[in-house]
């Protein structure tokens, strides 16, 4: 009964403009981070991007909560709703952290599995930004929306074992020798770890929504 007085009444699409909003900059960012971890000189600019598309993130987060306050009927769940921008945020949020480390310790040199790594992040982003638009219509893309998270999953996978291997190659190469360097290394490995688990969490929200709604 209340499904059907729901689907009565007027709906507030601005949430999946700005869930896609989100998203876009989300991908502006993991694009950033796969500059930033090409190396070279460029290091510090692709760092200020990352900030600035976190700040831009930050903006849209805030808005959808106000949003959800002023809004009376929202296109699902209010908690669903605070749920899904929060964990697209910490993706960025984990951007900006990995960032922040690699401008402390002025690296500009980075392995290159922490490069294939950032191109997995550079995927789920493109998923995300693919699967977003979607909850617009829920059951009619219930289907690909589960394929999304089954994507993201196997990224993760991927990303844990790039990690694992990163961790190894750092300990064989500085064994014995620079300590500060493998700190320093397993510290990156650590956030852009963390980047990817972020876009799990995402799509775990996604899906979860999926469940509820189909």
């Amino acid at each position: 009964m209340l499904k059907w007085f729901r689907a009565l009444l007027p709906r507030e699409d601005r949430f999946f403009d700005l869930f896609e909003q989100h998203s876009r900059t989300l991908l502006s960012g993991a694009e950033s981070l796969q500059r930033l971890l090409e190396g070279g000189e460029q290091v510090p600019h692709w760092c200020e991007q990352i900030v600035g598309f976190e700040h831009q993130a930050d903006a849209l987060a805030h808005e959808v909560m106000l949003a959800v306050r002023r809004t009376f009927i929202t296109p699902f769940d209010r908690g669903d709703i605070k749920d899904l921008i929060q964990s697209m945020d910490d993706a960025i949020d984990q951007m900006h952290q990995t960032a922040k480390a690699i401008t402390l310790y002025e690296q500009r040199q980075f392995d290159p599995c922490m490069r294939e790594m950032a191109s997995i992040i550079v995927e789920c982003a493109n998923l995300t930004v693919a699967a977003i638009p979607m909850l617009r219509r829920i059951g009619e893309h219930a289907g690909a929306i589960n394929s999304f998270a089954e994507q993201i999953t196997k990224l993760e996978g991927r990303s844990d074992d790039l990690h694992d291997e990163g961790l190894r190659d750092l300990f064989r190469k500085h064994r014995g020798g620079d300590a500060m360097a493998f700190i320093v290394g397993t510290e990156i490995y650590k956030h852009l770890e963390r980047v990817v688990d972020r876009f799990e969490d995402v799509a775990n929200e996604i899906n979860g929504i999926v469940i509820e709604h189909v």
